[in-house]
Parts: C-alpha cells; structure tokens; sequence
C-alpha cells in the first residue's frame, strides 16, 4: 500500500483520503462495503457490507500497538453476558515505508443507533431497562479473566500513570495505589452505546485496569447533562464508592481539568468540585 496515506502526527480519517485503504480491506475481507454508509472518524472508519455486517477499520502508530497487540474486538468476542455485537473475522497489514498499522474487524449490525456523541449535551431518557443492560453487562465483565491491559485514550494504564494524575489533587503521603485490577471497556462514552437497546461497542481498547475506571469514565462523560451524571453515579455507585472508584473519578478528573482544557466545557466547574470531594474523603479515609 505504497499510495497509502503517509503517516503524520496530524493524521485525520475525516479528511484524507481512504479509498485505498477501503479497497484493501474489501479485498482482505472479501466483501463489498457501502460506501455510502461510511462513517469518518478522527482514526477510525466503519461501513456496512454487502452481507449485512459491519466493518469497522482503525489506523494507529506502531507506538500505539505495545506488546499485547491491538486485536481488542477479537478478543472481546471471548467474553460472556456482556451485550455486545459478535465478531465474525478480522484482517491487519502494514502500510508500507511508514511505522502505521491498519485493522479491519467485521462484526454484526448494532441493534440500534449510537445513543449521541461522547458527551451529551442533552438527556437521552432511557428507560429502565437500558440501565440494567448495562448494569449486568458491566458486571459480567469485571468478573472475567484477561492478560490484557486497557489503554484508555490508546494509553495503557499503569500504577504510576494513576498516582501521577490523583496526586494533582492529593497531598503527599496519602495512598495512591490500586487494590482492585478489573477487566474494563476503557472507553465508555455516549457514542460508544446504542438505544433504546443497550449494546456497547468498540472493544478496542479494553483490558485490565482499576475497579471503576469504566463507570468514572461514563460519569465524567455525562457532566453537561447533570441528572444525567446524577443517574450513573446511582447506578454504578457499588464501584465509584469503593476507595479504586475514588481514585478513578480523580483520574477523570485530571483529564477533563487538563491544562488544554477548553474553557468553556461545561463540565470543568463539576469535576472540579467532585475532585475537591473525592480527595478529602480519601483523605480522611
């Protein structure tokens, strides 16, 4: 794939070109995708085929990959009780003269639409079945066995990584280090969700990572919706209770208060008094 596009720190998928890397994978998968279906994302594209499937393909840097690969969907399809679309084969090929992997991985259809974007920005109202769909499916799969280890943000996550987030809200000497490593999604949005019939999708980046990572993640992503972010802390709050949870809605915290942060993301004043919360009681704990 010599006329690939070259790889460049500013990589976008909804603006360069990608008929290439389509007729690639049509002829790696050996079906035909709707291009007219096509959906553009930032690294990422997704197409229906001509055998009612879905293909979804990402492109990453090989200092994105690591040791454990990047087969995440693949391996999702080894979980149980955890709603989600079933993998059916996968392809992977490297662009040529240039240190950038592609993968395409062909799953069924989603059951319904995305519920919105990562972060809302007005209650979606699902019913109460949703939310124990996504209740049991999230259970279900912090009770599973895995080697991998997530990379939210297609970072892997480490102790270290942890401590240095919290301690931007934590004095010295109170404890930083996880007790609980749990399988997780890693990348729990709104976008990465259908309804009214909860399924969740995009298995990329999950793995091993601290108990509540996922439910902090879904909490910090709702902050513009109040009773939204109200309802996931109900609904998950066995985890961001534990003192993990805790750990992690700080985590999430130091990334929506980022120094790059816009300032006019209406979820910078929550997640600032939720961190001043957080931290005082971990640190009265």
């Amino acid at each position: 794939m010599s006329s690939s596009p070259s790889a460049t720190t500013s990589f976008d998928l909804r603006v360069e070109p990608t008929d290439i890397v389509l007729d690639e994978v049509e002829r790696m998968l050996g079906t035909q995708l709707d291009r007219a279906t096509l959906v553009r994302k930032r690294r990422s594209l997704g197409a229906k085929t001509d055998r009612g499937t879905w293909v979804r393909v990402e492109r990453r840097r090989f200092e994105k990959i690591g040791g454990q690969g990047w087969n995440g969907t693949e391996c999702a399809a080894l979980l149980v009780s955890v709603a989600k679309p079933q993998w059916r084969r996968g392809a992977a090929w490297r662009q040529q003269d240039e240190p950038v992997m592609w993968r395409a991985d062909e799953t069924d259809l989603l059951p319904g639409s995305p519920i919105g974007n990562s972060v809302p920005v007005a209650d979606p109202h699902l019913p109460g079945a949703w939310w124990e769909a996504l209740n049991r499916s999230l259970d279900a799969l912090a009770s599973q066995s895995t080697s991998r280890v997530a990379t939210p943000d297609t970072v892997t996550i480490t102790q270290s990584g942890v401590a240095e987030a919290v301690r931007r809200f934590l004095p010295a000497g109170v404890d930083t280090q996880v007790r609980q490593w749990w399988p997780a999604h890693a990348d729990l949005n709104w976008a990465n969700m259908t309804g009214p019939e909860f399924c969740l999708f995009d298995w990329e980046d999950w793995g091993l990572a601290p108990r509540g990572l996922d439910a902090a993640s879904l909490w910090g992503n709702s902050l513009a919706v109040p009773d939204l972010a109200e309802r996931v802390r109900h609904e998950r709050r066995h985890d961001l209770e534990s003192r993990d949870g805790k750990l992690m809605t700080l985590f999430i915290c130091a990334k929506i208060l980022a120094p790059d942060a816009h300032p006019e993301d209406p979820r910078l004043e929550p997640a600032h008094r939720m961190a001043e919360q957080v931290a005082a009681d971990l640190q009265s704990a």
